[in-house]
């Protein structure tokens, strides 16, 4: 009998009262979580404005096939106390080698790269964000913001932290313009799609059981 998958949804909301109270995260957290279960999976749970203990982080991690970070994008980044989780639950994970060991160079061989000592292979990481920002600010020379830059490259501090680790990073999903825009319901409408689709989740029924394909 195959192992229950499992997915670790990590909340980095901050609450600013009568400003910013998390509904439309949440709103996307409920159905990561329905799709998730539809699936199969366990689904792990992480809001870190509610306080975590970072080796129990550490532990969820490492049991999660897939991690997916739900966040707003507080002057283009994640709110502060994303960081401090960061910071926290990945020196936790490099105390104990559970995360990785060392940062994959070596004397006796030149040619391993730094950001190869991870030991989370298999895994795959994903973000889903929220953004007042609009689409069309992204991806062209012509605007003075970004100047060509995309999503990818604002969050490159966030990745590189998995990727360090070994954990594939997969296309994530943006909720764009989100106090002008009137593509909020069909943005939350869509996010299954993108899910099933960037972590090639297929699933067909045998006897009573469900068997999945996760990534490629």
């Amino acid at each position: 009998m195959e192992e229950t998958k499992k997915v670790l949804l990590i909340d980095a909301h901050l609450t600013y009262p009568n400003w910013t109270e998390g509904k439309l995260n949440n709103a996307f957290i409920q159905i990561a979580k329905d799709f998730f279960s539809a699936k199969g999976f366990e689904v792990l749970e992480t809001e870190i404005e509610e306080g975590y203990d970072p080796e129990k982080e550490v532990e969820k991690h490492l049991e999660a096939d897939i991690i997916i970070l739900q966040m707003p994008v507080n002057w283009f980044g994640a709110p502060w106390i994303y960081k401090k989780y960061v910071d926290e639950v990945f020196n936790s994970g490099l105390h104990s080698q559970k995360f990785l060991s060392g940062d994959g160079r070596s004397p006796e061989d030149a040619s391993k790269q730094y950001g190869t000592g991870g030991k989370m292979q298999g895994k795959g990481f994903m973000i889903c964000a929220t953004w007042n920002a609009p689409a069309a600010s992204f991806n062209d020379p012509l605007q003075i913001l970004f100047q060509g830059k995309g999503v990818d490259d604002l969050f490159l501090n966030i990745t590189s932290n998995y990727k360090f680790c070994g954990v594939e990073i997969v296309p994530g999903y943006n909720c764009f313009d989100i106090f002008r825009s009137s593509q909020i319901p069909q943005d939350l409408e869509n996010y299954p799609a993108h899910l099933e689709a960037v972590f090639n989740l297929k699933s067909s029924n045998v006897g009573n059981s469900n068997q999945y394909k996760v990534f490629k």
